[in-house]
């Protein structure tokens, strides 16, 4: 059952890694770097709207018509940020990533069809192998990047308009994909009896929970964004740009299924806990340049991959996992726009130190405040 909805997130996985890596370059190259985050920006923003609209097609016709829904408006922008590779305004190239965002969306909150259809107990182990299972598309993406060049220059085109075209086949791959899901109905309000570890004790516990996986993304964002640019002026090809995206997408799925077993074992507390104190260790390792760059873009791969999941096993309805949704996208966007240039004025170093402000009192929070809440629960 869950086969086309896990292949659909995978195959969007690759499409927005390989748009969003060549956006940056293309904007480099075009405008200058201070402007390179834009139309990740763009991205983010569709991210943040598609995931309400998400929500809202999923109470009105069901989550496979929401996830085709998301995917189709996805196709569209892939297109056009092909057009704007191939010479034409670049201005579609902000609105077609901005598009594509709303296919993200719809492969993000997808992750929550498996919960549907598992009992509670079981509800974080279902989400993790819908994430792990996108690793494929998410690693394999970046490497069929510099192949795709090749493809796009027998073809007649420019050589940056090769992974838009990637970008394009497997966002329509995911489309297709969807086109066979329909069967997980919409999350339901929990019933009383069914109170779990991953069940929040109250509103504050899911207001934590949304800082944790708003931070964990947010900082993800602001070291990723500017990756590609830290790549293209140190002379490094797509080839090994390719590398370092994979590996730090290997860290963001490859591990999910641990993590869902240590949730619903242990309680999401101690996930997040790790989740922010790797989200910290891996800023401060990023800075470091020769072969501990890589190695630690991992590590922040897996410092999200808790952060995200461990806040997700708190959300128990839809309307609340697209506003998270989108209020974490929101909040990327400005980590984003603001990342390159951040980068430009003192690189990695300015970055992870505005991370380790943003995350470390969030983990003393984490650590204090929910010992309170057990004990009284």
């Amino acid at each position: 059952m869950l086969i086309p909805v896990v292949l659909a997130a995978a195959l969007m996985n690759a499409a927005m890694i390989s748009a969003s890596a060549v956006s940056t370059i293309l904007v480099v190259d075009e405008l200058s770097t201070g402007l390179a985050g834009l139309p990740n920006t763009a991205g983010v923003l569709g991210t943040a709207a598609g995931a309400m609209a998400v929500g809202r097609w999923t109470a009105r016709s069901g989550r496979a018509q929401a996830l085709r829904s998301g995917y189709g408006v996805g196709v569209a922008g892939a297109a056009l940020t092909v057009l704007a590779a191939v010479g034409a305004p670049l201005a579609l190239l902000f609105i077609g990533m901005f598009l594509l965002g709303a296919g993200n969306a719809a492969s993000l909150l997808s992750r929550y069809a498996a919960a549907d259809v598992v009992s509670p107990s079981r509800r974080a182990r279902a989400m993790s192998t819908v994430v792990w299972a996108s690793t494929v598309g998410a690693a394999g993406g970046p490497f069929l990047m510099a192949p795709s060049q090749s493809v796009a220059v027998g073809l007649g085109l420019p050589a940056l308009a090769g992974p838009f075209l990637l970008a394009l086949a497997a966002v329509f791959g995911a489309l297709i994909a969807s086109s066979y899901f329909h069967g997980v109905p919409a999350i339901d309000a929990p019933t009383a009896g069914q109170d779990t570890p991953s069940v929040p004790a109250g509103r504050r516990s899911v207001v934590l929970a949304a800082s944790v996986m708003i931070v964990g993304h947010l900082v993800m964002v602001a070291l990723m964004s500017s990756v590609p640019v830290h790549a293209h002026q140190h002379g490094d090809g797509l080839g090994l740009l390719g590398v370092m995206l994979s590996a730090h997408t290997l860290g963001m799925f490859a591990l999910s299924p641990l993590t869902g077993w240590c949730i619903d074992r242990f309680g999401s507390r101690p996930v997040v806990v790790a989740g922010l104190a790797l989200t910290v260790v891996s800023a401060v390792l990023v800075t470091q340049t020769g072969p501990v760059f890589t190695p630690a873009l991992f590590l922040l791969g897996y410092a999200w991959n808790l952060c995200y999941l461990g806040g997700s096993s708190q959300l128990v309805s839809a309307d609340l996992e697209s506003k998270v949704e989108s209020s974490i996208w929101t909040v990327a966007a400005v980590a984003s726009a603001a990342s390159p240039w951040l980068y430009s004025l003192g690189g990695f170093s300015v970055l992870t130190m505005i991370s380790a402000v943003l995350a470390v009192p969030l983990l003393v929070l984490v650590i204090r405040r929910p010992a309170r809440e057990v004990a009284r629960s």
